[in-house]
């Protein structure tokens, strides 16, 4: 009797195993979302943007109807020969000059209507500029250029921090006479980094400069722009620094009139010209 019963249970499990299975199949599990990364904030945004000097016959253009959009952390880098209008543009983003047309707003705010209270403000608490030639008091030290400027910003560096991000740490008490000019230079740009400006506009910072040294200056640009995320735009005719941006745009008579973006860019220090 347990003998027939083993065999009938052994063939029940033997049909069973055989007959099809009616469990539906598993559904197919969705792909893992593509992560985007964030957009960037917009900050400057320009539509328009015209410049004209003098009047009647001796009308210069400077800019002649310029759009652009500038966010938040870019390394961007515009180049041009002498008069494309360069500067011009750089003065107009930085509450320098204004207008003759045309709108650039900051973070949503309207400088091209701006008062004049409001754009120092503007220039004060937001941007700091770097030019070819340095204009530091030669009275004071390294550290005390830097404070002068640490004195009315709201929330900024040390002077001796500042100074050490540009690789000055060891220069603090020594005045410009007692400098390189690369030094020099970055003596500036740590008196314009020590506000924790949003946004660096920095005119020709190599044009006085041989290679070696300003490569030195532009890792220190580097670096403020890769740690404290500082929106950073350069204006220069040396097509080399162009490899090391993200977005290149070329001027030409007032106009942008070719952008590109750098699928490989270049370190600083990999620069040579």
């Amino acid at each position: 009797m347990r003998e027939h019963l083993h065999a009938a249970n052994s063939a029940a499990a033997s049909q069973a195993a055989a007959a099809p299975s009616t469990k539906p199949p598993a559904a197919p599990q969705p792909a893992p979302p593509t992560s985007t990364p964030p957009a960037r904030e917009l900050i400057f945004r320009a539509q328009g943007l015209t410049k004209v000097y003098g009047a009647g016959e001796v009308q210069v253009q400077a800019l002649r109807g310029i759009d652009l959009e500038l966010h938040a952390g870019e390394f961007v880098v515009l180049l041009g020969p002498s008069g494309s209008g360069k500067s011009t543009l750089l003065n107009i983003l930085g509450g320098l000059d204004v207008p003759s047309s045309g709108q650039v707003w900051y973070c949503g705010q309207d400088l091209s209507r701006a008062s004049d209270a409001a754009l120092t403000r503007f220039r004060r608490e937001h941007v700091g500029f770097v030019f070819q030639f340095y204009n530091l008091i030669p009275s004071l030290t390294a550290r005390e250029n830097v404070a002068i400027v640490t004195e009315i910003a709201p929330d900024p560096l040390e002077p001796a921090q500042a100074l050490a991000l540009v690789g000055l740490e060891k220069r603090l008490d020594h005045f410009p006479a007692q400098l390189s000019g690369g030094e020099q230079q970055r003596v500036a740009i740590a008196r314009a980094i020590a506000k924790r400006p949003a946004v660096m506009l920095c005119d020709e910072p190599t044009g006085a400069l041989d290679s070696a040294t300003g490569v030195l200056v532009l890792q220190a640009l580097e670096r403020v722009n890769a740690e404290m995320g500082t929106t950073t735009v350069i204006i220069t005719h040396n097509a080399d620094i162009a490899r090391m941006a993200e977005r290149v745009l070329w001027m030409q008579d007032g106009q942008i009139v070719r952008e590109q973006r750098n699928a490989q860019r270049l370190a600083a220090q990999e620069l040579r010209w």
